[in-house]
């Protein structure tokens, strides 16, 4: 089979650096291209990380596009430095990569990658949804270009992780999560009902320390930072596992044994802003394959991807 045509929208902060290594780590997949939004951190400093990581990995061919900076409403928030430091990837200084981003804007060139591979690109979404929204007015015939489209946000019957109600990634421009939802392709939604309950902990860490190249070093650095911010949460060490839940996911690295066919509607207004609501599918609202549960333990599954790279 030919490997899996990949385009990766990201806000690259821990989480999404955990996701991208995942996604270079599969032979199966083609990552053909990667946009970013301001989300974790600003969408230029998320192009930055994502070009000095890849150069690590030795993926200089993947082009990269600056995408939206602010959200469809309002201005960008400033992201979220206590989670990820102030540079997005847990103030970890990764060698500079040479080359620059790509000409077009995110929403440019995810429409193009979606032109050049109709009908089997995998779009994957960790970040909140400004570029694909973008895209969407660019190109109201993208739904029927893309394979499938996986996406990391909401929280459907789980408590909210920026608010009680709701999700970073969709709170962060509720209305394009809305036209994302609302646009009728092939979507399957990885909420925090699930990435919530797999994590990886100080001995993964440990792991990738020990593996000794200047890109491992890196990653366990950053770990250091997410795990101080979620010790709070739980008690000890450890970090959930949500953009590395939504690649491993769509490449097949791991099964969804629980998953919901339901419309979702997002809230727009007040204090339940962001909050995404299971409703009766319709042309309104079409029906979305959210994942509630994954059996096996992720975290011992990533962890194996990223000890195999050699970087």
């Amino acid at each position: 089979m030919p490997a899996l045509p990949v385009f990766f929208d990201c806000d690259t902060g821990i989480d999404d650096s955990l996701a991208l290594a995942q996604l270079v780590s599969r032979t199966d997949v083609d990552l053909v291209g990667i946009s970013t939004v301001s989300g974790n951190t600003d969408a230029a400093q998320a192009a930055r990380n994502t070009l000095d990581l890849l150069a690590l990995l030795g993926r200089d061919d993947v082009p990269v596009a600056v995408g939206e900076h602010h959200p469809i409403a309002g201005d960008y928030a400033g992201g979220a430095p206590e989670v990820h430091g102030g540079n997005g990837i847990g103030d970890v200084e990764l060698p500079r990569a040479t080359r620059p981003v790509a000409a077009a804007t995110g929403a440019e060139q995810l429409v193009a990658t979606a032109r050049e591979h109709a009908g089997r690109l995998h779009l994957i979404a960790v970040g909140p949804l400004t570029n694909l929204a973008k895209a969407l007015d660019q190109a109201p015939d993208l739904p029927g270009l893309v394979g499938h489209v996986t996406i990391m946000g909401g929280a459907v019957w789980h408590e909210g992780n920026i608010t009680p109600h709701a999700e970073a990634n969709i709170h962060n421009d509720a209305e394009a999560a809305a036209r994302v939802l609302g646009a009728g392709w092939p979507v399957t939604l990885v909420p925090l009902d699930v990435t919530m309950t797999h994590s990886l902990d100080g001995a993964a860490q440990a792991a990738l320390a020990a593996r000794g190249t200047t890109f491992h070093d890196a990653l366990a650095g950053m770990l250091d930072c997410y795990f101080s911010f979620h010790e709070d949460r739980y008690g000890r060490r450890i970090s959930a596992l949500h953009d590395p839940m939504a690649t491993m996911l769509a490449t097949g690295q791991v099964t969804a044994t629980t998953v919901r066919s339901t419309g979702i509607r997002v809230e727009l207004e007040g204090e339940t802003r962001g909050r995404t609501v299971a409703v009766e599918a319709g042309a309104q609202h079409p029906a979305v394959d959210v994942v509630t549960e994954i059996a096996d333990p992720v975290g011992p599954w990533l962890l194996e991807s990223l000890l195999g790279l050699s970087a």
